[in-house]
């Protein structure tokens, strides 16, 4: 799979917006480089924080929109220079949408829907990390993502009951929960 395939599948694609006019909104990139292992997906790890009900888990780079932000892109371009030091109006270009979806924690929806977008950067980039908001950062190959090996279950303990979801399992890292169905919701579009 590379970029190009990836750009194809996205033009293609008529993404699902959720039309409601009393939410936030937040947007997220999946930004991507063609890497020593094909296209590779930048996670970062959030910052373990009090304020933050993502606390300590695998990420993509983003966050709630500005009154300032012009749109999606806008609000995911400003988040990933904050988070990651990544200057994607420089150093990459936007290449399409995934479907937003509506934020869930604690079992229950959230007035927040995320609006994913897809980026490719045209070279390789040093990240520089925000201390605040991300602990580590990782490039996944989407090979491996496709992989059954990547498959895995993450059991989180909620209010006194066990739980079981769905997760990808890459190095010491364990996507679950909102990242895992965006990148599951990414690769069945983009593998067709």
């Amino acid at each position: 799979m590379s970029l190009a395939d990836i750009r194809a599948r996205l033009a293609a694609h008529r993404p699902v917006r959720i039309a409601e006019a009393k939410v936030a909104r937040a947007s997220v990139a999946m930004v991507m480089v063609e890497g020593a292992s094909g296209v590779e997906l930048l996670l970062i790890q959030r910052a373990t924080r009090n304020d933050d009900p993502w606390s300590g888990h695998m990420a993509l780079p983003g966050g709630r929109r500005d009154p300032s932000d012009a749109d999606e892109i806008a609000t995911a371009v400003r988040e990933t220079r904050e988070e990651v030091g990544i200057d994607l109006t420089a150093d990459g270009e936007s290449i399409g949408y995934l479907d937003e979806l509506r934020a869930i924690a604690r079992h229950r929806p959230l007035d927040l829907v995320i609006s994913p977008v897809v980026f490719a950067l045209r070279r390789p980039v040093v990240l520089a990390l925000s201390a605040r908001e991300v602990e580590s950062a990782v490039w996944v190959p989407l090979s491996f993502l496709a992989s059954h090996e990547a498959h895995a279950t993450h059991r989180r303990s909620l209010d006194g009951m066990d739980s079981d979801f769905p997760a990808f399992r890459y190095q010491q890292y364990t996507i679950w929960g909102l990242t895992h169905r965006i990148l599951d919701g990414f690769l069945q579009l983009v593998r067709g």
